[in-house]
C-alpha cells in the first residue's frame, strides 16, 4: 500500500504523522512511504532522515494522492482537492464537527479520526488523546512558570526566605495530572480541582491538595462518575458551590491552569471575570480549553493578555510546541492503528465488528457514519 505523509497547513501545527522510526517499520511491512519535501521540518526531522528510513520525497500533490493519507490535523479544502476518491485519511479529525465530515464524505473519503477511540485497554497504545494531552500537561507548566514573574519553588536565600509559588489546576485528567507532577518537580505547592471524585487518590499520590466539592444529591453523584473516563456536564447547583470554592482559593494562588474539556461540548467555565479580578496582581492563568470556548471568558486564543492585573495565556496547542517529542508519540498511535485496518499482505481490511474502527471511522463511500 502507498502510504502519503503531507506536511500540516493549520497554523501553528509543527507536529507530522510519521517519523522516520514509523516510517522504517512501515517499510519493514511493504509499504511505500512518501512523505512531502519539508514535511518534518518543525519537528526537527530532516527530509534525509526520512529517506534513510526508505521514504520517497515527494511534492504536496504526491503525499495527498497515496492511498492512506496519515495526518495530525483534518483536511482542508486544499487539501482534499488533491486526495482521490476513495483514500483513507486518518489523524485527529475532530468528530463533533458534522460539516467537514460531510465535506470527507462528499469527496469520498474513508475517514478515521484517532481522538474517537474508546477509552479501553486495547485502545491504549492508539490514544492520541493521551499521548498529546500528556505533552500538553507539561507544557503548561513551563510557559506559565516562564510568564510568572517569581520563583516557583520555596527558597531560603542570604537575602531572605522565597516562598513556594501557589498552583491551582482545574482538571484532573492526562494534562492535569502530568501538570501537578511537572508543579511539584519544579517546588510549587499545589491544589487540584476535579468533578470526578475517583480522581482525588490519584492528584494526592502525586503531591497536590484535592479541592473537594461534596454531593449533596444522588443525580450529582451519577453524573460525577463521567462517561468512558470523560467527564459529564454538572448541575448548576453543583457548578455554583464548585466557584464559590474556586473563587476563594484562586485568591491565594500564583498560577492557575485549567484542562477542563467536555467532548462535542463548549468548555465550562471555570475562572470567571470577578474571579480574576480578586486575583493578585502579577498571577498567571493558562487556559488549555481556549479554542473550544475557554475556562476562562477572558483568555483569547493564541494570545497572552493582561486582564485586571492577571497574565492569561490562550493556548489550546500546547503538544505542537513540544513537536518532536509530540510526532513521536503521535506518530507511534498511527502506527498501531494501520495494524487493525491492514492485513498481513499489507491489504486494507475494514472491519466494522471491531469496536475500535468502528468507534473511530467517520465517513465511508460518501455515506456519513458518525452521527
Amino acid at each position: 500500500m502507498k502510504i502519503g505523509i503531507p506536511a500540516e497547513t493549520r497554523s501553528g501545527e509543527t507536529r507530522v504523522a510519521a517519523t522516520p522510526e514509523t516510517v522504517k517499520k512501515l517499510v519493514s511491512a511493504k509499504h511505500q512511504v512518501v512523505v512531502q519535501a519539508g514535511a518534518g521540518i518543525l519537528s526537527s526531522i530532516t527530509d534525509e532522515a526520512y529517506s534513510a528510513a526508505g521514504a520517497q520525497i515527494v511534492d504536496a500533490a504526491t503525499a495527498f494522492g497515496a492511498e492512506t493519507v496519515l495526518k495530525v490535523r483534518a483536511p482542508n479544502a486544499d487539501e482534499r482537492s488533491l486526495m482521490k476518491v476513495g483514500t483513507v485519511v486518518i489523524g485527529i479529525l475532530n468528530p463533533f464537527d458534522a460539516d467537514n465530515i460531510a465535506l470527507m464524505a462528499n469527496h469520498g473519503l474513508t475517514a478515521f479520526a484517532l481522538e474517537a477511540a474508546p477509552r479501553t485497554t486495547r485502545a491504549q497504545s492508539m490514544d492520541v488523546l493521551s499521548s498529546q494531552a500528556n505533552i500538553a500537561g507539561y507544557k503548561a507548566v513551563l510557559m506559565a512558570a516562564n510568564t510568572y514573574q517569581r520563583f516557583m519553588p520555596m527558597l531560603m536565600t542570604a537575602a531572605g526566605t522565597v516562598k513556594a509559588a501557589r498552583m491551582l489546576i482545574m482538571g484532573a485528567g492526562v494534562a492535569g495530572l502530568q501538570a501537578i507532577a511537572t508543579a511539584k518537580r519544579l517546588g510549587a505547592v499545589i491544589e487540584a480541582s476535579d468533578v470526578r471524585p475517583a480522581v482525588k487518590e490519584q492528584i494526592e499520590s502525586l503531591g497536590a491538595k484535592f479541592l473537594d466539592v461534596p454531593f449533596i444529591t444522588d443525580e450529582e453523584k451519577e453524573i460525577a462518575q463521567g462517561v468512558g473516563g470523560y467527564a459529564r456536564p454538572m448541575p448548576a447547583d453543583w457548578m455554583r458551590r464548585q466557584a464559590e470554592l474556586v473563587h476563594e482559593r484562586a485568591k491565594q494562588a500564583d498560577i492557575i491552569i485549567t484542562t477542563a474539556l467536555i467532548p462535542g461540548r463548549k468548555a465550562p467555565v471555570l475562572i470567571s471575570e470577578e474571579t480574576v479580578k480578586a486575583m493578585k496582581p502579577g498571577s498567571v492563568i493558562l487556559d488549555m480549553a481556549v479554542d473550544q470556548g475557554g475556562n476562562c471568558p477572558l483568555s483569547e486564543a493564541g494570545k497572552t493578555v493582561i486582564k485586571h492585573g492577571v497574565h492569561i495565556i490562550g493556548e489550546g496547542n500546547l503538544a505542537a510546541l513540544v513537536a518532536a517529542d509530540a510526532s513521536a508519540l503521535y506518530s507511534r498511535n498511527v502506527l498501531d492503528f494501520l495494524k487493525l485496518i491492514v492485513n498481513a499482505d499489507g491489504g486494507l481490511v475494514i472491519n466494522r465488528d471491531d469496536d475500535i474502527v468502528a468507534a473511530t471511522l467517520l465517513c465511508s463511500g460518501g455515506e456519513v457514519l458518525r452521527k
